[in-house]
């Protein structure tokens, strides 16, 4: 159970993210809150991350997730646990939403999502398998257009909350945006997760963690196979 302040204060980061997807800073917090000093967030944040409410990234400023919500604040019987979403640029961009685990849902409002095998986040590994099965996603945790999952592996974007295991729901797309998160496929042999940049004519494929080192490639050799839509941890 949450004291009433816990659950303002969840609500309040909760909605934040969702709108602008950067967390409150902690004087927003305490005046959305009406406390007197900001000690009193402190505490309340500690109680919810030993709650498993939420959770602080190390080593970053502001670096909120929130990793589950009780009923009164989604509105509805819980899915399951909610999980941290991918965020660009660490938290000070657009984030993508976040997505409750996959389970077995009879109402008609699930979309099917395929999943197409593995996705390398470090090393490059062969290109997108065949469909092996398709889990069901909550339509607001998706964009317009034709969507699939990648299970994740290796670690060369944990700094953008993509652990191994995770499922990545992307939106099928051949162009991206700087900053974009995206699945790209290397000389039509390796698919990888990676942040994209364009270096003047060149693509730079970032990793979000500095163990690996940033790919940067002719345009020819890159083709964009989706966008990073939303994350599903799978507990």
């Amino acid at each position: 159970m949450l004291t009433r302040k816990q659950h303002e204060l969840l609500r309040f980061i909760h909605e934040r993210l969702r709108e602008s997807g950067i967390p409150p800073s902690f004087d927003e917090m305490k005046d959305a809150l009406d406390l007197k000093s900001k000690s009193g967030i402190h505490r309340l944040i500690t109680a919810l991350e030993e709650r498993g409410f939420i959770r602080r990234l190390p080593n970053r400023a502001r670096a909120l997730e929130v990793i589950r919500l009780p009923e009164s604040v989604v509105g509805g019987p819980p899915r399951g646990r909610f999980n941290p979403s991918v965020v660009e640029g660490g938290l000070a961009k657009a984030k993508a939403p976040v997505a409750p685990p996959p389970q077995a849902d009879n109402s008609n409002k699930s979309v099917m999502v395929p999943v197409m095998g593995r996705i390398a986040a470090g090393t490059p590994i062969s290109a997108i398998q065949h469909r092996s099965h398709s889990v069901p996603m909550a339509p607001e945790f998706l964009a317009g257009g034709d969507h699939y999952a990648l299970e994740v592996r290796g670690d060369s974007m944990i700094d953008a909350g993509i652990l191994e295991g995770d499922l990545v729901v992307v939106r099928k797309q051949d162009t991206a945006n700087t900053g974009d998160i995206v699945v790209a496929l290397i000389d039509d042999e390796e698919a990888t997760l990676k942040r994209f940049r364009r270096r003047g004519s060149s693509i730079a494929l970032e990793a979000a963690n500095p163990s690996y080192e940033t790919r940067v490639l002719g345009p020819d050799r890159v083709k964009i196979q989706g966008k990073l839509i939303s994350l599903v941890r799978r507990y």
